[in-house]
């Protein structure tokens, strides 16, 4: 007889990882218009091409996220090496505006701050995910 192991429960991290990817992802997709203000709040209209680029980030993004809640074990670390290379280059692209003056400063600093955020929470959710497996 075939024991079945349950899988074990998910780090915070990764559930604060997916909220975040699901509510940036929603407000993106159905919402871009508040994003998009956000970073640059003195174009009006906002920008049909950042319209655009929220609304087709954002359907990638509740992907992402709901692949954090569902996926189980090699699957999910692989969606958390992923990320963290999604969320450092995010970090990347806000600082390198930022730098360059293409952002305000106040909004660069944020963007990446939030983005680093994001890094920092899909390392700490990969590092989690190998303890236990060790014997």
């Amino acid at each position: 007889m075939m024991a079945t192991q349950k899988a074990g429960p998910r780090a915070v991290s990764v559930y604060a990882l997916a909220g975040i990817r699901l509510f940036n992802g929603v407000t993106g997709l159905l919402a871009p218009d508040l994003l998009i203000r956000r970073l640059d709040p003195d174009r009006e209209p906002p920008s049909p091409v950042a319209v655009y680029a929220f609304r087709l980030f954002g359907i990638r993004t509740i992907l992402l996220g709901l692949d954090l809640l569902t996926n189980r074990d090699e699957r999910l670390r692989e969606d958390l090496r992923d990320g963290v290379l999604i969320h450092g280059s995010d970090t990347a692209t806000a600082a390198t505006l930022g730098l360059s003056g293409r952002l305000p400063p106040r909004t660069a600093a944020l963007t990446t701050l939030i983005s680093a955020a994001n890094t920092f929470l899909a390392a700490t959710s990969l590092a989690n995910s190998g303890k236990g497996k060790r014997k």
